[in-house]
Order: structure tokens, then sequence, then C-alpha cells
């Protein structure tokens, strides 16, 4: 057989080639086809996975509370994450990780603590203002991340970046304003929904930093041990204070496993796929991409909550979703 073999022959090895460069992503040229056709697909592939987490979280929250569902995503999750970082270990065996660097356990219990927090808001948000409009709100993660990572960390965004920030800020405006007889819980649902938001830009910043601290070499190896850490500090840290404070959540919690272990499952998935698809990306790239996730939120709440999102949410809806696109991309 030739070096470069048949049509068919390559055609069949494209998901090797997918895989491996996944595990080993080039440094430059060559395969960049590929890497940006992979990450594509992870992202694509995150968005339902988060939706079906989270409807299946919200189903929890009256008898465990949102602290209880909020455990149940890292609890039931952890199981299914640690198999995928067997995985990895298993296909990189030249990896040499640094566990003793300060940054990586820096970076990664403050991104899993700010995720304990924006997931807590997130599920009282949707009961708050709906489903599909907290999970629109909770794509302010980006535009916020950028404004953080200015005041915080110095980074530079252009133009364009700074003019979807504006127009993603608009748009969530429009999208929180409280109806009419309404305004109490409505207000509170959109700012749950913008703290949602901004703990889970300081969460993607740490579990970036964490990933980079680990071993820069072997992205997705360091991803996903990041997230074997993260969850294993959250399921003690959450667990441990419900045990003390509200062991009744967690006994309800604990009851429920067989739904709490698909929405683990599902989070667990969807976790390993961002973090997958943000070792081989840029993260404006791989969360434009991921605002697929609105559309099927909106489709997932009509069709299993019968919400009805106004006019006036479905045009914030869209402007905050332009203005992701334009912070993602520019």
């Amino acid at each position: 057989m030739g070096i470069c073999g048949s049509g068919a022959e390559l055609e069949r090895d494209l998901p090797t080639r997918l895989a491996l460069r996944a595990i080993h992503p080039p440094l430059k040229g060559g395969d960049d086809g590929l890497i940006r056709m992979l990450w594509i697909l992870i992202t694509a592939a995150a968005a339902p996975l988060q939706v079906a987490r989270n409807v299946m979280q919200r189903g929890l929250v009256g008898d465990a509370g949102p602290w209880g569902a909020t455990l149940v995503r890292f609890l039931f999750g952890l199981p299914f994450s640690l198999a995928m970082f067997a995985l990895a270990v298993t296909l990189t065996p030249d990896a040499h990780p640094d566990p003793t660097a300060a940054r990586f356990w820096i970076g990664v219990l403050a991104g899993a603590t700010a995720q304990i927090l924006a997931t807590a808001a997130l599920l009282l948000a949707m009961h708050r203002s709906g489903f599909a409009v907290a999970s629109v709100m909770q794509q302010s993660s980006l535009p916020l991340g950028a404004l953080m990572g200015w005041a915080v960390l110095g980074d530079q965004l252009s133009p364009a970046s700074w003019t979807g920030v504006a127009v993603a800020t608009a748009g969530l405006a429009v999208l929180s304003w409280p109806k009419g007889g309404d305004t109490r819980g409505g207000m509170t649902g959109a700012l749950l929904g913008l703290a949602s938001g901004a703990a889970f830009a300081v969460s993607l910043n740490g579990y970036r930093q964490a990933g980079l601290a680990l071993d820069p070499n072997h992205p997705l190896y360091s991803a996903m041990a990041g997230v074997v850490v993260a969850q294993t500090y959250q399921t003690l840290l959450l667990g441990g204070i419900l045990a003390l404070v509200r062991p009744a959540a967690l006994r309800a919690v604990l009851a429920g496993w067989r739904q709490s272990l698909g929405a683990g499952f599902f989070g667990s998935a969807a976790s390993a796929c961002w973090f997958g698809a943000l070792a081989l990306a840029p993260a404006g790239p791989v969360r434009a991409v991921g605002v697929i996730e609105t559309p099927i939120s909106a489709a997932v709440g009509h069709r299993l909550f019968r919400e009805r999102p106004s006019l006036r949410q479905w045009i914030g809806g869209a402007v905050t979703t332009v203005g992701v696109l334009l912070t993602a991309l520019g």
C-alpha cells in the first residue's frame, strides 16, 4: 500500500486520525482542518448534553433543594469522570504532569468553588425566570469573562469584542426586564442568572489555568485531570456541608439515585466535551459554537415545561446571542 493510501482508506481512518490529534494535538500546520472539525463536533455534542443535565437537575430541586440538586452533578458524575480520565491516562502514557504546581491547585479549586455557586444560582434562576431564559442568561459568562479578564488579568480585546460585550449587555437587559405584576420574581431571577454567568466565567478561567499548569504538552489529559480533581473536591465540600446543615437534602439525593445517576452522567459527559474542546481551541470560538444550546433550551422549555417566552424575551435572547457571537469571534 502506498504512503498516502486510497481515498476510501483515508475516509475509514478519519476517526482514528481525529482521536490521535485530540490526544497529541500538532503544534503547528499539518492537520489544522482535522482539529477544527474535532473541536466543533465536541462542542456541538456538549450543548444537548448540558441541556439534558439541566432538565434532570431541575426535576430534583423540589425534593433535594438547589444545593442537593447541585451535588447531583458532582457526586454522580464523578464515577463517569474517573472512567474518562482512566481512558485519557491509557492514551497518553508519555504525559508528565506536575501535581505540585501551585497554579494548578489554585486554579482548579477556585474554579470548582465558583462552579458550585454558579450551578446553584442557575437552578434558582430557572425557577424564577424559566428554563429557557435562565439558560440564555447563563451565556453571559462570555461577556462577563471578557470584562474580568480585562480588569483583573489585563487581557486586551479587539473593538469587535468590546462591541459584542455592549450588545450582549443590552440584550440581557431586555431579556431580564421583569413582566408587569412579577417585578420581584423577575428581577431576582435576572440577578441570579447574571450571578451564575459571572461565576461560570471565573470557573472557566480557573480551569484553563489549571490545565496549562499541570501538563501543557497534553491538554486533553490535563483537562480530564482537572475535571476529576474538581468534582472530587466539590463532592466532598458540598456533601459535607449538606450532611451538617441539611441532612434531609442529602438523603433525598441518595434516595433518588436513579434519576441522579442520569443527571450525573450527562453532566460528566458535558464537562468532558467542554474541557476537551477548550483543550483544542480557544475559549471564544468554543463558546460561540456552544450558543446552539440556546435554541435547544427554548425548545425543551416549551415542550417539557410548557413555557412560552414572550416576544420581548425572544428579542432579548436573540440580541444576547448576537453579542455573545461578536465577543467570541471578535
